[in-house]
């Protein structure tokens, strides 16, 4: 058993898209329109058939409250990882 998607609730599908593939080096897998959101999933550079980061409109009444309770508790939702933050941080 492996994970394939996971979600990470997103406030503007496009900017986040920029932000995964254009900062921090994902690629894009899925852009499928959807009505007024799209299904839009990123997957680690170099990883094709890996575990899809799926970005997922924000709207959802339960998303606020849900981020709210963890800022307040200081939990990360997510978390990456790097083999070399110094060459991530000046690359």
């Amino acid at each position: 058993m492996r994970i394939i998607l996971t979600s990470i609730n997103v406030d503007d599908q496009e900017k986040a898209l920029r932000f995964y593939t254009e900062v921090l080096g994902f690629e894009a897998k899925s852009d499928i329109p959807l009505g007024e959101h799209r299904w839009i999933t990123v997957v680690s550079p170099g990883d094709a058939d890996g575990v899809q980061l799926v970005l997922e409109p924000a709207d959802h009444p339960a998303v606020g409250p849900f981020r709210s309770a963890l800022v307040a508790d200081g939990i990360p939702i997510t978390s990456f990882g790097v083999d070399d933050v110094a060459a991530e941080s000046t690359g």
